[in-house]
């Protein structure tokens, strides 16, 4: 006491606060209570075992509570199993929870299974869990059409149970799904009527579920039950009418190609008449001219002119009589 009364103020206090500093270090890396409640459970963890687990970079609790879980349960495992799954980025408590689940309902399951499944991404207490009490999935309406051409409305559940031994590398929910859906279609679609499935909806069910969808999913199929089918349009109809309008339009086409071919053949037809009558005009026009040189020559006299003429107005009266290129006849000459 005369030693302490002989210290200054200031030492006791420099004393007091590294003593303070000890023990909060001391209770943090020797966790002194954890050691004690996993002796009290029949845990043997050696005391610097956990020491060093803080220069691990691991959760001493994390590993010693899931252990004496374990082994109330009568599992044996050692605390070098947890905190190597641990260090590898696994869920501890998940893996120890699974394997007592597993162990409690008879299912087959060892750590080094639970452990890779837990690292593969899946939740394996959850796969147990789903395993001893079976999911349903319920499916989205499934559209498909029946050969008379009517669309049916198939809404399907699903009653599935995880296998534990495809779980690593199985495929999951969505793949059974797709395929409950693609076997809905393809019964509904190989259906003569719609009534027929209408009658006998579990012909759906009995279908889809002899198909062995479940190969290589990470479940296992139990039953498929159609809980509801409507009725929805009639495919068959529409499609007939889309085509039907279809090829009026293909028959309009090929109407207006043909109208305007011959729009433009009577186009070139008018413009080879044309053609023909500026010839003939132009030839005409010669006419006058080779009649003055005859008449130079002395190869066409008076007489022969006068007989020219009068065949040529007896010519223009026959054609106003006749009607000129099948024109209607005229009344008052041309």
């Amino acid at each position: 006491m005369d030693e302490f009364s002989s210290l200054g103020p200031g030492i006791i206090l420099v004393l007091f606060f590294f003593g303070f500093l000890f023990l909060v270090v001391f209770f943090r890396f020797f966790p002194i209570g954890l050691w004690f409640q996993a002796l009290v459970s029949g845990v043997r963890v050696p005391f610097i075992q956990l020491f060093f687990m803080r220069f691990r970079k691991v959760n001493p609790a994390a590993i010693v509570n899931p252990l004496i879980n374990a082994h109330k349960a009568g599992l044996r495992l050692n605390a070098d199993q947890l905190e190597s799954h641990f260090l590898s980025g696994g869920h501890v408590p998940r893996v120890v929870n699974a394997l007592i689940s597993a162990d409690k309902a008879g299912i087959p399951l060892d750590f080094k299974q639970a452990t890779a499944i837990d690292l593969a991404g899946r939740d394996v207490f959850e796969a147990v869990q789903v395993s001893v009490n079976p999911k349903v999935i319920t499916t989205p309406k499934v559209a498909a059409m029946a050969k008379d051409g009517i669309q049916l409305l198939a809404l399907a559940r699903v009653t599935v149970r995880a296998n534990i031994n495809r779980l690593v590398g199985g495929a999951g929910e969505e793949t059974i799904l797709a395929r409950v859906g693609e076997g809905i279609v393809s019964t509904i679609g190989s259906a003569a009527s719609h009534k027929a499935v209408l009658e006998n909806p579990d012909m759906i069910s009995k279908t889809v579920l002899a198909k062995g969808l479940d190969a290589g999913t990470a479940f296992e199929i139990l039953s498929i039950d159609i809980a509801d089918v409507d009725v929805g349009k009639n495919i068959g109809a529409e499609l007939q009418t889309d085509q039907a309008e279809a090829d009026k339009r293909i028959a309009q086409a090929k109407a207006e190609e043909r109208r305007a071919l011959a729009v433009a053949m009577e186009q070139e037809f008018r413009a080879e008449a044309q053609k023909q009558r500026a010839a003939v005009i132009a030839a005409e026009a010669q006419v006058p001219l080779a009649m003055a040189e005859a008449f130079r020559s002395g190869n066409l006299g008076v007489m022969d002119y006068q007989r020219y003429k009068n065949l040529q107005a007896d010519t223009a009266m026959r054609q106003s009589i006749a009607g000129e290129e099948g024109e209607p006849r005229a009344e008052g000459g041309r």
